[in-house]
């Protein structure tokens, strides 16, 4: 059965790298949702005053890999504790959000999110934001699975084989083949 969460974590083209390579996982695709700009575009969020984040839809099959499963990749896979900035990258539009279809999600996400917070996963509290998917728009076409169109691209070689060795190294059931 598919499913889709909504997902922001800095940069979409790391988000979407990791999800691309997780066994269950039918699409990652980037986008820009979260905030009030109808019709957003790359230049425009980059502004930082549109209100949206850089997110990627990621479809799964839930029969292959559970939304807590994705979640938790999610998790390990960026930091959760940083403020509207994921490394060198600030500002609102690179800020850790989850967008839920449901309250089953929000509800799933939460848990999670308390799970890691209460286990001291991480050295500081969790500030990921849990929200109800409004309006989400698909990127350019250009972004669209742009680490394997542009493996070279010096953003890419310095931000996200070390996204992908956690996964390999977190989750090595997860990566496909």
């Amino acid at each position: 059965m598919l499913d889709t969460i909504v997902l922001g974590g800095g940069c979409f083209w790391c988000v979407e790298s990791v999800f691309l390579s997780v066994a269950g996982v039918k699409e990652a695709e980037s986008g820009y949702a979260g905030g009030n700009t109808k019709n957003p575009d790359y230049r425009s969020i980059c502004s930082g005053k549109t209100g949206h984040a850089e997110v990627v839809k990621v479809t799964f099959d839930s029969e292959k890999i559970s939304l807590r499963e994705i979640l938790e990749i999610f998790f390990v896979t960026h930091d959760p504790t940083t403020l509207n900035r994921q490394g060198n990258d600030v500002g609102t539009q690179y800020r850790s959000i989850i967008m839920c279809h449901s309250q089953e999600q929000k509800d799933i996400a939460q848990e999670v999110i308390s799970t890691l917070d209460n286990n001291g996963t991480f050295n500081s509290p969790i500030v990921t934001e849990v929200v109800d998917l409004k309006e989400y728009y698909r990127a350019e076409e250009y972004h669209q699975n742009y680490f394997n169109k542009n493996p070279n691209q010096p953003y890419c070689v310095f931000s996200i084989p070390p996204k992908l060795q956690k996964l390999k190294k977190y989750f090595p059931d997860k990566v496909s083949a």
